[in-house]
């Protein structure tokens, strides 16, 4: 594949926070386009994250005249009207991306990508999303996640509680499991954190930088969701040595392998078995999330990403 040596000057939008500075770890420069008040989608460098000298801000209004060498788009509302709208021509005729965070929202077989263009390159971030998704006309690869966990950070699993990690999920229902944590929690001792996981009475939103060291201190992980992607606190958890128990859908179901590193099924009662053993058993829970964390530094490191992310800016660009 090719690969280049100049650096780039690459266009996108701030869409998920942790993609992006993982996503920033790329050798390239990185102009976010910006709306006053930072409004979702239009954020700049902001949260905790310690956003390199790489990232840019680049208000929208000073977007005409802008040189670039690519576009990357990361939502279907930036390429369906921004593109059109706030990009001028030669913007707009730039070598593009298109980032694909998650599986089709509304049939998972049969829905046509929103991107048809061969010009485009379209990249999802799991091989379950790359199946699921009709990709169309448009070329597309995987170019699956790659974290970075902060320095010291190690699993110590003394509480015997599971954490379970979901934004927004009184909101967002049954695809992202509540019914399935409510019914877990009555059963085993969860803390749920996240965005407004107080109106759940859980433990609310933990800062990124702070997220692995809280993490570390649960048994184990829980994941209730029924199809998303492949989550990124759930790698960043393996990351750290934290044993992994959730539904055997999607992208995870190639991650954890039963009574080796974690353990996945389709029966939420099989599950709370499982949990009740990683309570009473701290060195089973250790053994498993030693076996993760292996996993998880092999298959999800920070320097086979950048190589990837790095091919690919180099396809659509020379």
């Amino acid at each position: 594949m090719p690969q280049l040596e100049r650096r780039l000057r690459i266009l996108t939008w701030h869409v998920h926070g942790n993609y992006l500075y993982y996503l920033s770890q790329v050798p390239h420069d990185f102009y976010l386009v910006t709306r006053p008040g930072d409004p979702p989608g239009y954020a700049g460098r902001t949260g905790q994250l310690p956003w390199g000298d790489n990232v840019h801000e680049l208000p929208e209004l000073a977007l005409p005249g802008q040189s670039f060498d690519c576009v990357l788009y990361q939502s279907a509302r930036h390429y369906a009207e921004d593109r059109l709208q706030v990009l001028d021509d030669a913007q707009r005729s730039l070598p593009a991306i298109y980032l694909e965070h998650d599986p089709p929202q509304q049939h998972p077989t049969n829905t046509l990508h929103p991107v048809q263009d061969e010009r485009v390159l379209l990249v999802h971030v799991t091989p379950f999303n790359a199946l699921m998704w009709d990709s169309g006309i448009t070329p597309h690869c995987v170019i699956e996640h790659g974290v970075v966990v902060p320095p010291g950070v190690h699993y110590s699993g003394e509480l015997p509680r599971g954490v379970v990690v979901v934004n927004n999920m009184r909101g967002r229902g049954r695809r992202l499991g509540r019914d399935v944590f409510e019914e877990a929690r009555r059963a085993v001792p969860l803390d749920l954190v996240g965005m407004d996981a107080e109106s759940l009475d859980g433990i609310g939103e933990i800062g990124n930088l702070q997220l692995a060291a809280f993490t570390a201190r649960y048994r184990f992980f829980f994941n209730p969701i029924r199809y998303t992607s492949l989550g990124l606190s759930i790698i960043e958890a393996m990351m750290i040595g934290v044993p992994v128990v959730g539904l055997a859908t999607t992208e995870l179901a190639t991650v954890v392998r039963n009574d080796h590193n974690g353990y996945v099924d389709t029966d939420p009662q099989r599950l709370v078995t499982v949990m009740r053993r990683l309570i009473a058993d701290p060195g089973l829970a250790r053994d498993w999330g030693e076996a993760g964390r292996r996993l998880a530094l092999e298959r999800f490191g920070i320097g086979r990403f950048i190589d990837d992310w790095c091919t690919a800016f180099a396809r659509v660009t020379a």
